[in-house]
Parts: C-alpha cells; structure tokens; sequence
C-alpha cells in the first residue's frame, strides 16, 4: 500500500471555514470509496464536536487524563510527562471516516513542543521523539486502517503545534474569505511556512543517528474561496473582487517565497491553483453540524442547496485526487 496522503487545510486566520471545508472534502472523498482519517489537532474540538454526539465527547473529555483515554491528549500525555513514548488509542469511526477526538488539554502537548524544538538543536533523541510524535501517531493509524488521506484540522495560529503539524504534511491547502482580513493574513502565513522550513532543514542535519524526522516539505496544492454570496450563476462582485485581490497576494505572499525555497513546494499554480469553491450555505452549514453529517446530508434543508453542496465537494474532491496522482 502505499503511504497515506497528509493535508492540512491551514490558514492562521479564524473564523474562514476550516473545520466544515476538512469535514465535507472527507466526507466526499469518503463517498469516491477512499479511506479518511482525520487528526482533531486543535484543542478547540471543532470536528470531535462535528461529528461526536455532546454526551459522547463530554464522556471522552472527562476521562482523556486517565489510563482509559480516547483523545489525541491521552495519546500524547505520557511524553508531557515523561514516561515513555506516546500510547494508542482507539480510532473513532463516525459515519463512515476515521477520528482521533481532539481535546483541549492538547494545549499542554503544545507548550511541551517548544521543549521538544530546543533539544532538537541538542542533538537529544528526547526533542526528536517529542517533535514527531503525532506523525508517528498518524503513521500508526493510517497503516492500520489502510488509510488513503489524513486530514489535520488545525487551529487558528502559527505556534508550535501547527509548525510540527505542517512539516509532517505532504500537501496544504489554503482556504480563504471574500475579504481583507484573509488578504492580509497571506504574509504571515507565507513567512511562518517559509520559516518553518528552513528551521527544520537545520534541524534534520542535527538529527543523531536513527532518529525520527518531520518530512518538512509542505507542498501548496490548491486554494478555496468560501462563504461567498452569488449573483446569478457566480460571484457577487464585491466577493469577486476579494477574490481576485486574494489570488494575486496567494502568489506573492506564499507561493513566491516557497517556490524561492524549491520550485517543488508549489504543486500547482497560476489560474489552476483554485481547488475549488464553497458558497455561503446559510443555515444549512448549522444544521450539517447539529446533525453530524455532511453538508449533502442534511435532513430538512433546502433541496437545491443540497444537491449545489455534493456537487461542489464531489468536484474539489475529484479534482484533489486529481492532483496528487
């Protein structure tokens, strides 16, 4: 078999549809017969509560810090405190794709990373054993449930976590807003990635013999415009404008720096870059949520909303396939 495709759906600004964007482009690769695994990596839980019923993620949270733990914190937790290597857990298989539940003590995962990042310029296994640690997590499960893609959700930062999480990924996808604020989040995400990188370029020639390594070459493959308004059969024109004002910033911002980096890092480009597009879905995104499916599952919404949001995901999904052959 050969190994899972990583991607993390990463833009440091909130609030741009990450979480919702991971969950249907799984859930439609899904439905193309493709084995999914998603990482809950952010310790808000976005897509454990997406897709765990309330009663069912209270009892994973209250019981995470114990020797029965089903988090990705009680998986790591024995690193936090130095009693070994991290510990399996059972993978969650809601409605037809893998989980590994987040959990908002991951946070302490996270403050231990900086350690872990220090000692890797130590040359101490300890720093690359802790630095790698959820990649060896995934590595685990993808091998075990045959899986074909990992989805990380990140959370909406440029700390540690995400550093380790995007140099573990083969590909990463940026999603953007119809507006200045995902504009001009563009060059912090291209220099946090740019820099990332070439810390991690240093740090694998430090790495002692054996030791286990980030890939640390994330590739862009692909953006999607989201929660935009149309007008007839596209784009309003205010969000078409933001739209085009974000394709050409992606390109200066991020593309241009990782292509000055290796012209490998940027899979596609130029008009092709867009991987897809996702409209405002209005309430039907609230309801996809409150009944923990996808978007296209909706009980009780509208029906052209319905067949628009398979179709548009069914497509991006082909599309990502697509690209990574």
């Amino acid at each position: 078999m050969a190994p899972a495709v990583r991607l993390a759906i990463f833009n440091h600004k909130g609030g741009v549809g990450k979480t919702t964007l991971t969950v249907n482009l799984a859930f439609a690769l899904s439905e193309l017969g493709k084995n999914v695994l998603l990482i809950d990596s952010d310790p808000q839980c976005n897509i454990t509560t997406y897709l765990i019923e309330d009663a069912v993620v209270d009892d994973l949270m209250e019981a995470s810090d114990g020797p029965d733990g089903k988090t990705i914190w009680s998986a790591v937790k024995p690193l936090v405190d130095g009693d070994g290597g991290w510990r399996k857990i059972e993978a969650h298989e809601p409605s037809g794709l893998y989980l590994l539940p987040g959990d908002i003590r991951l946070t302490e995962f996270e403050r231990e990373l900086n350690d872990f990042w220090a000692n890797c310029y130590q040359r101490r296994p300890r720093g690359f054993k802790g630095t790698t640690a959820l990649s060896s997590i995934v590595t685990y499960y993808a091998s075990k449930h045959n899986i074909d893609f990992v989805f990380y959700d990140a959370g909406p930062n440029i700390g540690p976590l995400n550093r380790v999480i995007l140099l573990d990924c083969d590909y990463f996808i940026v999603p953007g807003a119809c507006d200045l604020f995902s504009i001009n989040a563009l060059k912090t995400l291209g220099k946090s990635l740019s820099e990332w990188i070439h810390l991690w370029d240093t740090l694998r020639d430090l790495a002692p013999d054996g030791a286990p390594v980030l890939k640390g070459r994330p590739k862009f493959i692909g953006y999607v415009p989201q929660g935009f308004r149309v007008y007839g059969q596209g784009m309003a024109k205010w969000p078409a404008e933001y739209h085009n004002r974000f394709r050409k910033e992606l390109n200066r911002q991020v593309l241009t720096p990782l292509k000055k980096i290796s012209g490998d890092l940027v899979a596609v480009e130029g008009s092709k870059a867009k991987l897809g597009e996702v409209k405002d879905f209005a309430h039907l995104v609230q309801k996809s949520q409150e009944q923990g499916c996808p978007l296209w599952g909706v009980e009780g919404g509208p029906g052209y909303q319905i067949e628009e949001a398979q179709k548009a995901f069914r497509a991006m999904a082909e599309e990502l396939i697509r690209r990574i052959k």
